[in-house]
């Protein structure tokens, strides 16, 4: 059927990517519909249950009657919660009304570009990367700037390499830490280099934490931890992995003082607000138990140490062990093949759902990125299987 020039497609949507980790979902779902046995180690998400805690502080509010229009950057004790938080952990000094509250933490990076960046302006954000950092900026007509992380840094930033990036038209820096895809986090030395040449250059600066509260070695590093960085730096974070609560959309970010306003008329031209109920959900968390989370924490550093051993045994395969987050991204340039190829190999043949590194940017080539979010049953039986076909790939070579 020819299609009407009624639906035809803005120019704009042509710079619009997306998330690999749903389309490669999408592909293994398929082969299980047919029968087949896919071990998912592709999305990214924690395998936990949310808090029971949590969940009750959802139904009560339904019972409540949280179930009505709040204001577009949250409610007034969500706001305080999130502040509180911070302060008590020692992440960052904030007032309430530099608190968003919003559906998912991805928003606050729509929010921050479309409020901030004229058409040309320049974003650096880190390749590989999150996915959505390069399409947003697109998007909304800036240009993006890879900035490359090599495997020879620990896939860490470059102080270096990112202040000769830097142009009169760049507007904003983009950070991962710990890192997705890569697992890596910054150093003390790292953030003082990087929040240098932000003020220096009078850069804004999106600090994306979400992964904050999963690492394994060490304090977390902040540019945020740095003098003068909190005025021009917006920090991300949410409770979909802290609290494995992917499915409830709720993230929060803390805004310089004078992107507020504008960035809650974004609120309001796009979602209103974000569910009441849910909101008393998020607040039960930040108040309540921490063990839910260091239990999870502790089981993810077991599968941590069980597929970076695992792959590290594979012939063609090198692993570095992550600092955060629940990813790996081993190398297999030794198997001198497509990364791409070794993805679509490792899903029919092995029935392993895994990433290629370039879902992730240019310099993801010649990696793979596995989430662990799985057991560690189903990790050694991935292993196993992966060990068992990459011959294959290259006899086939």
């Amino acid at each position: 059927m020819a299609s009407s020039s009624a639906t035809r497609l803005a120019g704009r949507m042509s710079r619009l990517g997306t998330e690999s980790a749903f389309e490669v979902l999408a592909r293994a779902r398929a082969l299980e519909a047919t029968g087949r046995k896919i071990i998912h180690l592709e999305i990214g998400e924690p395998d936990f249950a949310t808090p029971a805690h949590i969940v009750e502080a959802a139904e009560q509010g339904l019972r409540d009657g949280y179930t009505h229009y709040v204001p577009a950057p949250g409610l007034a004790e969500s706001r305080e919660a999130v502040a509180a938080w911070l302060a008590k952990l020692g992440r960052m000094e904030t007032s309430p009304d530099r608190v968003v509250i919003t559906p998912g933490a991805k928003p606050i990076m729509w929010y921050l570009m479309l409020a901030t960046c004229d058409e040309g302006d320049e974003v650096i954000y880190p390749d590989p990367g999150f996915p959505m950092y390069e399409s947003i900026a697109r998007f909304v007509g800036a240009t993006p700037v890879p900035l490359p992380l090599r495997e020879e840094n620990q896939f860490r930033p470059d102080p270096e390499e990112l202040a000769a990036l830097v142009t009169p038209r760049t507007r904003l820096l983009v950070l991962n830490s710990p890192h997705n895809p890569c697992g890596s986090a910054l150093s003390r030395a790292d953030a003082e280099a990087i929040a240098d040449i932000a003020i220096r250059n009078d850069l804004l600066v999106l600090a994306d934490e979400v992964y904050w509260a999963i690492r394994y070695e060490g304090e977390h590093v902040s540019v945020l931890d740095v003098d003068g960085m909190a005025e021009r730096t917006v920090l991300l974070d949410g409770w979909s992995k802290t609290w494995a609560m992917t499915g409830w959309r709720l993230g929060f970010g803390i805004f310089p003082s004078d992107l507020v306003e504008p960035v809650c008329r974004l609120v309001i031209n796009s979602v209103s607000c974000t569910s009441a109920f849910s909101q008393r959900a998020a607040i039960a968390a930040l108040t309540g138990p921490w063990q839910p989370v260091e239990e999870m924490l502790a089981e993810f550093r077991r599968r941590r140490d069980v597929i970076v051993d695992g792959l590290n045994a594979i012939d063609g395969i090198t692993c570095q062990r992550p600092d955060g987050a629940f990813y790996v991204f081993p190398s297999i340039k030794a198997l001198g093949l497509p990364s791409k190829q070794v993805e679509e190999h490792l899903l029919q043949r092995a029935g392993v759902a895994a990433l290629s590194g370039t879902a992730f940017g240019q310099h993801g080539e010649g990696y793979l990125r596995f989430s662990y979010a799985n057991s560690v049953q189903a990790i050694g039986e991935a292993l196993d299987a992966i060990a068992a076909v990459l011959p294959e790939l290259a006899a086939g070579r």
